[in-house]
This record gives structure tokens, sequence and C-alpha cells, in this order.
């Protein structure tokens, strides 16, 4: 498990399934090292935060409104790729949400 600070350890105690949710922040923030990528702690935050709420998608069928692929022509092949894997990892996601990870990785990778 990454190190995690107060707020990502609360926000994975209060999800709803906190052990699912840690699997799920271990296996993405795991992929990003071996890619090279890091977060910072607020990074790492936002991310906890919207794998929590990929979780509730997969599991309710609810998605994320449709994206324009077009919209994320700037973002690194290797960020997609990156969130394409964990978007396969939590399966039955709609197609959108690979678009919006791959923002969290290229934000890590670019250190904005």
């Amino acid at each position: 498990m990454p190190e995690t600070t107060d707020p990502i350890k609360k926000m994975l105690d209060e999800s709803a399934d906190p052990a699912a949710s840690r699997k799920l922040l271990q296996f993405t923030v795991d992929s990003a090292k071996k890619a090279g990528i890091t977060f910072t702690d607020t990074q790492l935050q936002v991310l906890c935060n919207h794998l929590i709420e990929m979780l509730k998608r997969s599991r309710s069928g609810e998605t994320l409104p449709a994206v324009d692929p077009a919209m994320f022509s700037e973002v690194s092949q290797q960020s997609l790729d990156l969130a394409q894997q964990v978007v396969d990892d939590v399966g039955h996601l709609g197609a959108s949400e690979k678009y919006v990870l791959s923002i969290h990785f290229e934000a890590a990778k670019n250190q904005l």
C-alpha cells in the first residue's frame, strides 16, 4: 500500500468497500510506478477519490457522460494505456472512464 496521508486513509475507510478501494489504489499506484510516474500527496488524494467513485459506478451501472476522445489528443499514449489497464481491472465501466482517468497519470507525469 502506498504511504497514505490521513485524508486518503479516511477516504478509503469511509468508502463503500474499503478493501477493494485499497486494492485498486495499490494496483493503480504500482502500475504508474512501473511506468516511472509518481504522484504528489495532493494528486494521490484526488486520484483516490476518483478510484473510489469508479468502483461505485462499476457496481451501480452508472456511467460518466460521453466525452470526445479528440479532447484528449494531447494526453500521452502511456497515460491512456495506464488508464485503460485500471479501467480493465475494475471492469463494467463506460468508455469515458479511460479518458477522464488518464488526466491523473498525465498530470503526475508532467508534474502539474
